[in-house]
């Protein structure tokens, strides 16, 4: 689950991880209100999505007079920003951070991130932070320092130093960047936290370390141990339909193909999704169903997958175990019943109770199209959408 950057930063400050002064603001007379109380320009107005490349798409301006933050609060609240990492139909602005100016001595990258490999934290940093850091990991990666720490061992001092030391602080700012670097590991930690971003983390005419932007990403499988976090959550910013399928635990994600497909198991849909690919067609979603689903959350799946107006055929892909065949099939039924279909649907089912599920479709009298298995569902499927 990502929040907005004022939602990270007010979860920096709970840790003493410096940021500016600023506050939210969801109309252009609370972002002057707010400018007004910062003690001076200039101030910084900053779009708030759930996504990087704000600057780069217009959405970060800085105002030296209220006059200006009038004219750009009003500018950006309302406007449909697009970035790299928004896609083409960029996001709706809804509200704003007005934040103090800082003097920036130099733009420095920090981030952490769980890494699988190694089964550690990683603490990635870079001294050319700002807003290009993807053209400095692909272009010149040696700059990128990595430093894994052992989760079970927690951040250690020689990791701090290793860290600072390779971004060549100066000697005044080791300790507050020290100080920095242990509390956000602290809240990466305490908080379940999947990725925490500073780009840019600055050093600032006096030797301080601030962060200037925050970017942060919890563990959804986390999240019931932390209430207080799902109250960050803003629909606004999530697929529609992602939402309507986290409301039944659906594991979805919406995807841009023609073939919406139905699988139990994450390593089955994506061996679906690839094999669907190399038969000629594009997946429209992933969709689990999980190993347990219900006859109910099958129905669901099937209603929020047909809604998809891009989908042109469906492909079902299950394997019986502890969510059996028969079971399956009647969701099938019931969806079917409910939502009608008229586009073609392919299943393959294999597994526990494959015979009764089997049965209950074809007594169905529904306009299903059998596979014998999945090469022969995804070529089916493929000359379908053709």
């Amino acid at each position: 689950m990502k929040i907005h950057e004022y939602q990270a930063k007010e979860l920096f400050r709970k840790y003493n991880v410096p940021v500016p002064e600023g506050t939210v603001a969801f109309s252009v007379d609370e972002a002057k209100q707010t400018a007004m109380t910062l003690g001076g320009f200039p101030v910084v107005v900053k779009a708030q999505i759930h996504a990087g490349g704000r600057g780069k798409g217009g959405g970060v301006k800085l105002a030296s007079s209220i006059e200006e933050v009038e004219t750009l609060a009003g500018q950006i609240l309302g406007m449909t920003l697009v970035t790299h990492q928004t896609g083409p139909d960029g996001r709706l602005v809804k509200k704003l951070l007005v934040e103090a100016g800082q003097k920036i001595k130099k733009e420095l990258y920090l981030s952490l991130l769980v890494d699988r490999a190694t089964a550690s934290i990683v603490i990635m940093a870079s001294q050319d932070g700002g807003m290009d850091i993807e053209e400095v990991a692909a272009r010149t990666p040696e700059r990128i320092i990595k430093v894994y720490v052992d989760p079970l061992l927690g951040i250690q001092g020689y990791h701090l130093r290793q860290v600072g030391f390779g971004l060549e602080l100066p000697g005044a700012a080791m300790k507050p960047f020290s100080g920095l670097l242990s509390n956000l590991y602290k809240m990466f930690v305490a908080n379940d936290c999947s990725m925490v971003e500073i780009n840019p983390l600055i050093l600032t005419s006096d030797d301080q370390v601030l962060a200037l932007d925050a970017k942060v990403d919890f563990d959804s499988n986390a999240l019931h141990r932390h209430k207080d976090l799902l109250a960050l959550r803003d629909l606004d910013e999530e697929d529609p339909m992602e939402v309507e399928a986290s409301k039944y635990n659906l594991n979805y994600i919406n995807l841009d193909g023609n073939v919406g497909n139905i699988v139990n198991g994450a390593g089955l849909a994506m061996a679906t999704m690839d094999i669907i690919k190399n038969a000629g067609a594009t997946p429209a979603n992933f969709m689990d169903v999980g190993g347990g689903a219900t006859s109910e959350q099958v129905e669901n799946a099937f209603r929020i997958i047909l809604a998809d107006e891009k989908v042109k055929a469906v492909l079902i892909n299950i394997f019986g175990g502890i969510l059996r065949c028969d079971n399956f099939a009647q969701g099938v039924v019931d969806a079917a019943k409910k939502t009608g279909i008229n586009i073609p649907v392919v299943v393959r089912m294999e597994g526990t109770n494959v015979v009764e599920g089997k049965k209950i479709l074809a007594d169905a009298g529904l306009n299903l199209t059998s596979a014998v298995d999945l090469s022969d569902a995804a070529q089916k499927i493929a000359a379908a959408v053709k």
